[in-house]
C-alpha cells in the first residue's frame, strides 16, 4: 500500500516535457473495491461511488514509490498518468482540477491513499507536472468520477461494474503536455471532500454539479490532453467536520468539539443541509493545523474541503 504523498522542492512552473518511458514489470492488476481499514484513528469505508465529487488538497508521489505494486495489483510508474485515493473502487478514471490555475486532466485511480491528514488525492509525478503544481508540491483541487477503467490486461470488468460505455482504457505512455482553452462554466465552489461515513453518519454532505453532458471533458480516458477550465477568482480552506439534514444534529456535534465552529447552510437535491465548519484559512500550513487540533477532539472524519 502507498501512503504519503512526496513533496518536491523547487518553484512550480508550466508542465515539463515527456520524461523518457523506462521500462517496468507487466502490471496484473485486478478489480476490487476492498474491505473497510483503519490508519491511525480513522476508518476508511471503500465503495462504490458513481457521483464522486469533491474538493480538497491534492499531493503527489514519485520515485521512492516506482516499481512497487500498486493496491489493485498494477506497478507503480512515475511517469504514468495514475493516483492514489483512499475509498474509490480499483481502477477508476477521475477528473483532477486544479483550482488555482484551471488545469484539468483525467487520471486513473489503481492505488490506496494518501494517508496524511487533510489531502485527498495523491497523483502521479507525471500528473503533477501536467496540472502545474509539481514544484509547490499541493494544490486546491476538485476530483470527479468519470468511468471504470479497464485492467492493465484489457480484460473487461466484471459483471456490475457498469455499461460498456462506462468501461474506458487506461494511457501506457507518458503524454505530451498540451494545454487547450474550453469556455465551460465556472467550477462552484461548494463541494464536500470527507471520506465515506460509518452507516451511522447522517447524510452525506453536497457536492457540485459536473459539467454539462455536451463538455468536451466527459467520458475522458487519461491520455495527457490538458483543457483549461474557468474556476473561482478566490477559494478558501475550512476544515469541515460533518454535515446534516437536521441542524439539531449539527449544533449538537458543534457543541460537542467545543468553540469557533460555524454551522452553514446549502441546498443539495432540493434538501437543506448543515455543515459544521472552522474556517475560512487562506493558507494551506493553517489548515492543517486546525485539522489536526480537530482531530485531536475526536473528529476523526474531518476533512479539509475549498470553496468560494
Amino acid at each position: 500500500m502507498i501512503a504519503l504523498g512526496a513533496f518536491a522542492a523547487g518553484c512550480a512552473g508550466a508542465p515539463e516535457a515527456p520524461s523518457q518511458p523506462v521500462s517496468v514489470p507487466p502490471s496484473a492488476g485486478v478489480y476490487k473495491i476492498g474491505n473497510p481499514y483503519q490508519i491511525g484513528d480513522t476508518w476508511y469505508y471503500p465503495h462504490e461511488q458513481p457521483d464522486y465529487d469533491e474538493t480538497g488538497i491534492a499531493s503527489w508521489y514519485g520515485p521512492t514509490f516506482y516499481g512497487h505494486p500498486t493496491s489493485d495489483g498494477e506497478i507503480f510508474d512515475a511517469n504514468a498518468l495514475t493516483a492514489a485515493h483512499r475509498t474509490l473502487p480499483l481502477p477508476v478514471n477521475v477528473r483532477v482540477t486544479d483550482l488555482e490555475n484551471g488545469r484539468t486532466l483525467i487520471v486513473r485511480v489503481n492505488d490506496r491513499g494518501p494517508f496524511a491528514k487533510g489531502r485527498i488525492i495523491d497523483v502521479s509525478e507525471r500528473a503533477a507536472k501536467l496540472l502545474g503544481f509539481y514544484g509547490q508540491g499541493t494544490a486546491r483541487v476538485r476530483v470527479q468520477f468519470v468511468a471504470r477503467a479497464d485492467l492493465p490486461n484489457g480484460a473487461p470488468q466484471p459483471l456490475g461494474a457498469g455499461t460498456p460505455s462506462q468501461v474506458q482504457t487506461a494511457a501506457t505512455a507518458a503524454p505530451v503536455a498540451t494545454v487547450e482553452e474550453e469556455n465551460l462554466p465556472a467550477i462552484p465552489g461548494a463541494a464536500q471532500a470527507a471520506p465515506a461515513p460509518p452507516p451511522s453518519q447522517a447524510a452525506a454532505a453536497p457536492v457540485a454539479a459536473p459539467p454539462p453532458a455536451t463538455s468536451p471533458l466527459n467520458g475522458g480516458l487519461p491520455t495527457g490532453k490538458v483543457v483549461e477550465v474557468e474556476v473561482p477568482a478566490v477559494t478558501h480552506l475550512y476544515v469541515q467536520v460533518g454535515a446534516f439534514s437536521s441542524y439539531a444534529n449539527a449544533a449538537r456535534l458543534a457543541a460537542r468539539l467545543g468553540g469557533g465552529f460555524k454551522i452553514s447552510e446549502v441546498q443539495h437535491a432540493g434538501q437543506t443541509l448543515y455543515r459544521v465548519r472552522l474556517g475560512p484559512y487562506d493558507q494551506t500550513a493553517d489548515a492543517d493545523a486546525a485539522l489536526a487540533q480537530v482531530s485531536s477532539r475526536g473528529a476523526n472524519d474531518a476533512q479539509i474541503v475549498v470553496d468560494q
